[in-house]
């Protein structure tokens, strides 16, 4: 019994003082995955809040282009990936896509 109380009480100090779990803030990322590449290149972007990675020289350029506007349309708005509606990401995607 003593054992099991002090494993609790040890495993609750762990928990408060992660900051991953002690974090409330919301965290949002966009995922854009091609597999289209034919010539060998393994191809990946990353930026604050989207990872690339995968398809040819074209359809890899074609997603960073949609992803740098995306993100211009949210800064233009205010917000940041984590502030929009489900909704308004789809529209927002909608007028950035090719």
């Amino acid at each position: 019994m003593v054992i099991q109380s002090r494993i609790r009480k040890r495993s609750n100090e762990v928990r408060a003082n992660n900051p991953r779990k002690s974090s409330t803030q919301k965290k949002s990322a966009l995922l854009g995955v091609a597999f289209d590449a034919e010539d060998g290149q393994k191809r990946i972007t990353r930026g604050e809040n989207f990872l690339l990675a995968g398809g040819s020289h074209e359809t890899h350029a074609v997603m960073q282009e949609t992803t740098i506007k995306i993100n211009e349309q949210l800064a233009d708005r205010g917000k940041r990936l984590e502030d929009v509606s489900i909704n308004e990401l789809r529209d927002i995607v909608g007028d950035c896509a090719p």
